[in-house]
């Protein structure tokens, strides 16, 4: 009898440890599963991908979050629940230690991290493992060790609502890219300050780069801005556009902004001669501000006032029918 009161006492503690470590999945899940490729270009870059496709496996982890996630929320702490969530956390923590290790050895940009959380949470390779070890072991072993019922009753509404978040998220992460969601699964929206999109490690002796240090002539007066590749297959067309639009409106400064060197920037003029400016934007500040590209966004004096999947709409910038 004792032992069964002291059990029911801490009983509590393993709830809570299920709750918060579902809650935690289904945080780091739904950013991904708003932008599935950019979770996939992570599995490429970590070598993760010599089994599955890179978008499969990126799609299958979002689904296996969720569903893990809405499990141990719901109090289904079962062995099925239990021991493929062991193996995601020891392989989410694997990831960030590996990470750690590179970027104090040197290896890795201290702007990298596990992209775990999706591309809305900047996290230092530190900061990643730290947080991942606070939040995912813990409350791991306490949903595991501490408190677990076999409730024989209760079950199917439970397994129903994980079906059900299941097959939902597996739908949008599927259909996400073809969504208009850029600015939801973005750092960049309308309302944004140029001087609030920034990248950088917090790192000793590290320096953090903000669009305004790269780009300060975005602070003042109206812009047209489009993230894009030099290298992509349609960078005639995008040129041609960029040009016009700079014929079309002089009162309005063209911008393209990529993630290239001065050499291939400087090579870049003398094959296409554009009438926009081009910049250098480092990757790490870059990609979590779009989803595919190219993408644009109108600037008004720092701030961002409209954006587009694709070029820009010159029209739709000057405000007109």
């Amino acid at each position: 009898m004792v032992g069964s009161t002291e059990r029911s006492r801490w009983g509590w503690l393993g709830v809570a440890g299920g709750v918060i470590l579902g809650l935690v999945f289904l945080v780091a899940a739904i950013p991904k599963a708003l932008d599935p490729l950019a979770f996939a270009e992570q599995i490429r870059f970590e070598g993760l991908d010599f089994a599955l496709p890179a978008g499969f496996l990126a799609w299958l982890v979002i689904v296996a979050e969720v569903c893990l996630g809405v499990a141990l929320v719901v109090g289904l702490r079962r062995r099925w629940v239990l021991i493929p969530t062991g193996l995601l956390v020891g392989f989410f923590v694997f990831l960030t230690a590996r990470a750690y290790l590179r970027w104090t050895s040197g290896d890795l940009d201290g702007a990298s991290a596990c992209g775990c959380f999706g591309n809305l949470v900047e996290r230092s390779p530190a900061e990643a493992l730290w947080q991942d070890l606070l939040l995912l072991v813990p409350p791991f072993l306490l949903a595991t060790f501490v408190g677990r019922s076999h409730l024989a009753s209760g079950n199917r509404w439970r397994i129903f609502l994980v079906a059900a978040a299941t097959l939902a998220v597996a739908i949008l992460a599927w259909a996400s890219p073809r969504l208009p969601l850029d600015d939801v699964a973005t750092r960049l929206g309308v309302g944004k300050r140029i001087d609030s999109l920034c990248a950088g490690a917090d790192r000793p002796g590290a320096e953090r780069v903000c669009l305004d240090i790269l780009v300060p002539e975005l602070l003042e007066g109206r812009h047209l801005v489009t993230l894009g590749d030099l290298e992509s297959a349609d960078i005639e067309q995008s040129v041609d556009a960029l040009n016009r639009m700079t014929q079309e409106s002089p009162e309005t400064t063209v911008w393209l902004l990529a993630d290239a060197s001065d050499e291939r920037v400087r090579a870049f003029f003398w094959e296409w001669g554009p009438r926009f400016e081009v910049r250098e934007v480092p990757l790490p500040l870059l990609r979590p501000l779009y989803r595919s590209l190219p993408r644009s966004f109108a600037v008004d004096d720092g701030t961002v006032t409209r954006t587009w999947a694709g070029l820009p709409d010159l029209v739709a910038a000057n405000g007109q029918p």
